[in-house]
């Protein structure tokens, strides 16, 4: 398929901001200091806004209500986007099509939902044993993984930003301890995307659950184990009272992005400095969602620690047999295709550099840091 021509440059957080007033444009200061597009342009836009989430993941969909109406505001109210939960207008797995047929304009998602489309796109969201959120931010924005993104999806009719973060999640939750790989024989455990495919070759029978109705299969047996998020959301859909093992990490998500989509056409039909402030809004909501997480997560945890929560960490055995696994997954995936080849590549000489340095100073400290009773 003829690849469309889109516009790659993006940039994070105030980076954007700076980015509006040297478009032909003035910014002035709104009544809480957050600066206002001032432009010529008088188009007003309306919008519509397909989320993957429902607003019970209020974290994920909050991000996409900060994002709203930060466009609604940097564009003095001319820019409207009408947020719409999914099941709304779509189900939440499709939204990568609404916004391809341009059903919508807009769309906030995770990537690696649409793995059958191009197995690349995992990329944009997570992979097992890859980024974590400060590295996933680097590749993107400074060492040209988003251009490599955005060259997936312009197929599809769609260029997209990083629209937050979950960080790295949990292990799931298990009614039975596991040590080794072979207690993994058999067992069925719902996990979706590339962690269900190493979890297959490592001998479970994988699932794929939507959220609500993890709980339900927990509690009747039917299945063995099931993976969500972290601590606050898992809390929220009561987890812990179906199965009270909690392993850590979740190495198949080190760092889960949530991104925003827009209709290459209506977005190539933006004034530039509306693109601007799209881009300027979805670099907060970015950050907005990864702090929401990081200061709700540490609260829960401690919650479910006292209800009892069994929590325990993966062993090394499991842990190596799963990178094992994934990086010959992913050879063979990229054996296959010349698409996933070149995104895999360059993916894979960011990470070696970035875990050189991480695991100096970061790892250096953290391990010490993190270990102490405070």
């Amino acid at each position: 398929m003829k690849r469309r021509k889109f516009f790659t440059g993006a940039t994070a957080g105030a980076a954007t901001t700076v980015a509006i007033a040297a478009c032909g444009q003035s910014t002035q200061s709104s009544g809480e200091g957050s600066p206002v597009v001032q432009t010529d342009e008088t188009k007003a836009v309306e919008w519509r806004m397909a989320s993957s989430y429902t607003p019970s993941l209020d974290t994920v969909y909050g991000g996409s209500e900060v994002f709203v109406q930060r466009v609604s505001e940097l564009t003095n109210g001319q820019f409207q986007i009408e947020l719409s939960a999914a099941g709304e207008l779509v189900p939440g797995l499709e939204v990568l099509d609404a916004v391809q047929q341009g059903t919508v304009q807009a769309g906030h998602t995770n990537s690696y939902y649409y793995r059958g489309k191009n197995e690349a796109l995992a990329f944009d969201t997570a992979v097992p044993f890859g980024l974590n959120y400060r590295q996933q931010n680097a590749w993107l924005f400074q060492a040209g993984g988003l251009e490599l993104i955005h060259e997936l999806l312009s197929d599809f009719n769609i260029i997209s930003f990083p629209g937050g973060n979950s960080g790295t999640q949990m292990g799931g939750w298990w009614n039975q301890a596991i040590e080794s790989t072979s207690d993994l024989q058999g067992l069925n455990m719902r996990i979706p995307g590339l962690g269900g495919l190493v979890m297959e070759r490592l001998g479970v029978n994988v699932q794929n659950l939507p959220g609500g109705e993890i709980f339900q299969a927990l509690q009747l047996g039917t299945i063995d184990a099931a993976e969500y998020v972290g601590p606050y959301d898992d809390e929220k859909l009561g987890l812990y009272q179906a199965a009270s093992i909690y392993y850590y990490p979740g190495w198949w998500e080190p760092g889960s992005q949530y991104s925003f989509y827009f209709n290459l056409d209506a977005w190539n039909d933006l004034p530039t400095a509306y693109q601007e402030a799209l881009k300027t809004a979805a670099s907060e909501a970015h950050v907005n969602i990864m702090a929401r997480y990081d200061a709700l997560n540490p609260p829960a945890l401690t919650s479910l620690l006292d209800q009892g929560v069994d929590l325990r960490r993966f062993s090394d055995e499991i842990m190596s047999a799963a990178q094992t696994t994934s990086f010959e997954l992913y050879e063979e995936l990229a054996s296959a295709d010349a698409s996933y080849r070149k995104v895999f590549d360059a993916w894979k000489a960011f990470r070696e550099d970035s875990n050189r340095w991480f695991s100096a100073a970061e790892l250096g400290f953290n391990s010490f840091a993190f270990s102490q009773e405070s």
